[in-house]
């Protein structure tokens, strides 16, 4: 019984140390790297060519040439060694991501550049991307994700033999106690052959660890290259952080304390830590060079910010959201319309007190010339939910005047009807 238990750690033990072995280092790719037709690789770009139709075609797809071309622009700055062969689309989707496709298809979400304080935390993460590109971080997974599971099944499978033996050999030997040795030697073998799973994702998964974490290091070198501050790589991740413990959910603001093997980017506080080493001695900003990069940045993304800001109360995250206002409104600029937005997030969130947050922010967004003429129209519904019926009139007159092609025009002028005539 024992040689058979120590002849299925044996196969485990041998398969096992084919699949801890580390794969290759990773090497710079060349310009326009794409495999031979017919190779094994050939099929990763095939469905990385079907991700970018589906993109070009999708609903999300921003359309406007000059957003699109400042992100060309700024990715051509960061690598101009594959300016020709990236494609950049940038895609509207509240959340923060960019992804760099094997076959240079580059998507940049709009809920990013949100996020992005300044141009050189843009430039950061969008290095981070290029650097999974120049790294071949997606091929190099691929093939170890295929060699990893023919390993796997070769574990599974090396077990399975060497238990059937046993069990083969047990049961011709008349021992009495055949059928108790037999269940105990195909639990063992089911017990190796899990573990040989979950040790084949553990490994996955720490791969995947290690490639994020080459390409902070050198999206963090890529973009300081070229004179962006290292100091803006930590200080996103910081603002992510802080926004995640807002969330108004608990597992969403656990998990930055939780590790698992199903982790695959290095946990937020490592990960400003290792980036704040790499930053080093290099000199923060001051004041006036933050204020003038942050006061760039947002001209180049105003036009964007309502539609942006919209898409994001969406997600249903919405304190989350109120975090993110506050953050955008340190800037100093856009008072009027994130006013409005905080003002909505309050109306959509339902808690105690909620109505009377969401009424002070409407009454504040009106007090700035950008404040959007929704603005007026969702104070007058907060007026009148407060009793106030004479305020409540002058706002929906104010926002008739301002949208004097509202769509839901015929429904204010019937609510003012109506509360005209409650209050005569």
């Amino acid at each position: 019984m024992i040689r058979t238990v120590s002849a299925l750690a044996l196969a485990f033990c041998l398969w096992g140390s084919a699949l801890a072995a580390p794969a290759a280092d990773t090497v710079m790719r060349s310009a326009n790297l794409r495999p031979a037709s017919g190779s094994p690789e050939a099929g990763l770009w095939q469905a990385s060519d079907e991700a970018e139709t589906y993109a070009r075609q999708s609903a999300d797809l921003d359309s406007d040439p000059v957003l699109g071309a400042y992100v060309r622009n700024l990715i051509c700055k960061l690598a101009p060694e594959y300016c020709g062969e990236l494609r950049i689309l940038v895609m509207t989707r509240p959340v923060l991501n960019a992804t760099a496709a094997p076959n240079g298809y580059v998507e940049v979400y709009s809920g990013l550049m949100l996020r992005s304080r300044t141009e050189s935390e843009l430039a950061y993460v969008l290095g981070h991307e290029i650097s999974h590109f120049a790294r071949n971080h997606a091929l190099a997974q691929w093939q170890r994700n295929k060699t990893r599971g023919n390993v796997t099944l070769a574990i599974q499978v090396g077990v399975s033999v060497v238990a059937i033996a046993a069990m083969a050999s047990v049961a011709n030997s008349g021992d009495f106690y055949a059928p108790n040795k037999i269940d105990y030697i195909g639990d063992a073998a089911q017990t190796l052959s899990d573990l040989a799973y979950i040790h084949g994702l553990a490994t996955y998964f720490a791969y995947s660890r290690e490639d994020e974490s080459e390409a902070d290091r050198l999206g963090q070198i890529r973009a300081h290259g070229v004179g962006y501050d290292p100091w803006a790589a930590p200080a996103i991740w910081q603002s992510v952080g802080a926004e995640v413990r807002a969330s108004e959910y608990p597992e969403v603001r656990k998990s930055l304390a939780r590790a698992t093997i199903f982790d695959t980017h290095p946990l937020t506080e490592d990960r400003i830590e290792a980036l704040k080493r790499a930053a080093g001695s290099t000199p923060h900003q001051t004041a006036e060079e933050s204020r003038a990069e942050e006061q760039a940045y947002r001209a180049i993304i105003r036009p964007h910010l309502a539609v942006w800001l919209r898409d994001d109360l969406r997600r249903r995250d919405l304190g989350q959201s109120l975090h993110l206002i506050s953050r955008l409104e340190a800037v100093g600029e856009d008072l009027g319309l994130l006013a409005y937005y905080r003002g909505e997030a309050y109306r959509q969130r339902h808690r105690d007190g909620d109505l009377s947050s969401a009424l002070a922010a409407y009454r504040l967004s009106i007090t700035h010339a950008d404040a959007p003429a929704e603005a007026w129209r969702e104070l007058g519904e907060a007026e009148s939910r407060a009793g106030n019926a004479p305020a409540a009139i002058r706002a929906l007159e104010t926002y008739l005047t301002r949208a004097p092609g509202s769509e839901d025009r015929w429904l204010i002028e019937s609510e003012l009807e109506t509360l005209k005539a409650s209050h005569s």
